[in-house]
């Protein structure tokens, strides 16, 4: 019998040559590779033609909303502020129009939001209450530190940050701090909240990983690994830190080949699904980028080299973690990583040669790539369907509460540019919908109907769902078949997705209720290293298949945040 995760390419296998005969041309769209496309390939949505602002930075909220942003020195957005309030322009560059919205999932409505300080390339990470910390920026905003929820809006804590953030990584720590780390020219770190730690502490590894007039160590990728130890890759290489005291790096291998992963070579990363067998285990997976030198040839030769195909992964637990190389179907620079709940990683966005940087990118990659981890070597990589927007420098993808993958924003310049240009600036909002998102797999996706709205540490819980037309393949096959993943909403910008991870949930005893309901034993994450504190969607996937996610808040072990 096939495994589980097997099943869903077998069922939609025979209608996959229907499907592909009715597509049609992508003047964007590379030539497909010699590779074993999904039997539904996934299929794109136009959630909106314009939002009014090119979605830089994204961040999935409780109560299924999105926050999306750019910055304030762009000039006018599309959304005006006049119903809002009275404004006027001033002298500091603010204009009356809105240069963040909010969007309604359940509605699809957009909501403005005005923005006070400006956060250009700034960092974020969602607290334990659900509210936003948004940290730096450009100008303005560099030492400004934001909250935001959807009741209050946005609000300012000025002069908050010890140094300048701008180009900065935000990641929230097992007693639910934020460790604020790097920005241009900042080789340090901070905290939120400040509590009693030291306004500054000095971190050496991003001094040795700049490079001159190019850096290519900006957004590093932070991972927060099991044991409470903060994973840190930037260029081609990587350490892991304890952040609370000064014992010394330890220091991994760094990648073979030596090419720059971090801005603005801009490759990818994301911590692989956290497994409930193997609790202290973790692996890293970091994909594409640009060579070494790209960015210089780009800006001063206006020649654009073929952007890296590798991913390197690494098991940073391991006693002797080695770093293995695998070859993606498509090279890619300025990608974004998305894990999605069946375990798998989404790679979507960007571009073929170049680098990131304003004008620097060519050879938009319209095509998603869907890595699988557990699938043998040499088989993980499927091509998807390609979208016919061109998603380049200051795009952003997120994951939302219905398991799609939200994508948008692409602005190359340094202003709204739309017209004359190869890649205008992008104002529009799409869904992708991933393989498992199939209108023929709708009679055997799991709907919750109840799961905890709170949960503390290693708690038994349960989790109440139906099948509507086919729920008796799951009381005849094993409990295996019924998973439950938790996946930590990202703070996504700049190719890189803050604190996202997913961790699949311990389930024992799936029992049968009624005709397609059921409900599965299910045990919350065992500590706050393996799910810091906070809210994550909670999705059961059977055979391959998942439903929509119930929000579930992991309780601090300490006074609630």
């Amino acid at each position: 019998m096939p495994k589980p995760r097997q099943l869903l390419p077998l069922l939609l296998l025979i209608t996959s040559l229907i499907d592909n005969a009715g597509a049609t041309a992508n003047p964007w769209q590379e030539p497909m590779p010699n590779t074993q496309p999904a039997a539904f390939p996934g299929e794109w949505q136009l959630l909106h033609a314009n939002i009014g602002v090119s979605a830089m930075h994204m961040q999935l909220l409780p109560g299924d909303f999105v926050l999306m942003f750019d910055r304030t020195d762009t000039g006018p957005s599309n959304i005006s502020l006049a119903a809002l309030a009275p404004c006027a322009a001033t002298a500091d560059g603010a204009d009356c129009t809105a240069h963040s919205v909010l969007l309604d999932l359940r509605s699809n409505v957009l909501h403005p939001y005005p923005l006070a300080t400006n956060p250009w390339c700034s960092s974020g990470a969602l607290l334990p209450n659900g509210t936003l910390l948004q940290t730096g920026g450009f100008a303005n905003g560099d030492r400004v530190a934001r909250l935001f929820s959807p009741a209050t809006g946005w609000t300012d804590l000025p002069s908050f940050l010890a140094a300048r953030r701008w180009y900065a990584t935000d990641m929230i720590l097992p007693d639910g701090r934020v460790i604020i780390l790097g920005g241009r020219r900042q080789f340090n770190f901070e905290f939120f909240p400040h509590d009693d730690a030291p306004a500054l502490t000095f971190f050496p590894f991003l001094d040795e990983t700049t490079e001159l007039d190019i850096e290519n160590n900006l957004y590093p990728f932070l991972h927060l690994l099991p044991d409470g130890t903060v994973f840190v890759f930037a260029n081609d290489r990587a350490v892991v830190f304890e952040p609370y005291n000064r014992a010394p790096l330890r220091r991994l291998p760094a990648v073979p080949g030596g090419v720059p992963r971090n801005y603005p070579s801009s490759g990818s990363s994301v911590l692989l699904p956290l497994r409930p067998d193997a609790p202290a285990h973790a692996e890293v997976l970091v994909c594409g980028g640009a060579p070494r030198g790209a960015y210089h040839l780009a800006l001063r030769n206006n020649t654009f080299v073929p952007a890296d195909r590798t991913c390197a992964r690494i098991a940073p637990t391991d006693p002797d973690p080695v770093w293995a190389i695998e070859e993606m179907p498509l090279a890619r620079v300025m990608g974004d990583m998305v894990l999605l709940p069946t375990g798998d990683v989404l790679i979507v966005n960007g571009a073929a040669a170049g680098t990131a940087g304003w004008e620097l990118g060519r050879e938009p990659v319209t095509r998603p790539v869907l890595y699988t981890p557990d699938a043998q070597l040499g088989a993980r990589f499927e091509v998807l369907s390609g979208t016919t927007i061109p998603r380049m420098y200051h795009s952003a993808a997120t994951l939302d509460t219905y398991g799609r993958v939200l994508v948008g924003g692409s602005n190359p310049h340094v202003g709204y540019v739309f017209a004359n240009a190869t890649y205008p600036t992008e104002l529009s909002l799409e869904a992708f919908l991933p393989p498992y998102m199939d209108s023929r797999l709708d009679g055997a996706r799991p709907r919750v109907l109840a799961a905890p709205a709170e949960v503390g540490y290693g708690e038994a819980t349960a989790v109440r769902f139906e099948v509507p037309a086919r729920g008796d393949v799951v009381a005849e096959g094993p409990a295996g078949e019924v998973r439950v993943a938790a996946v930590a909403p990202a703070f996504a910008t700049h190719s890189f997705g803050m604190n996202q991870r997913v961790v699949e949930l311990a389930v024992g005893r799936v029992a049968q209720l009624g005709i397609g309901v059921y409900e599965a034993e299910v045990a919350a994450p065992p500590t706050p290293g393996v799910a810091p504190p906070g809210y994550y969607l909670w999705f059961v996937v059977r055979a391959g298949v998942p439903s929509s996610a119930a929000w579930v808040r992991m309780r601090p072990l300490g006074p609630a945040t």
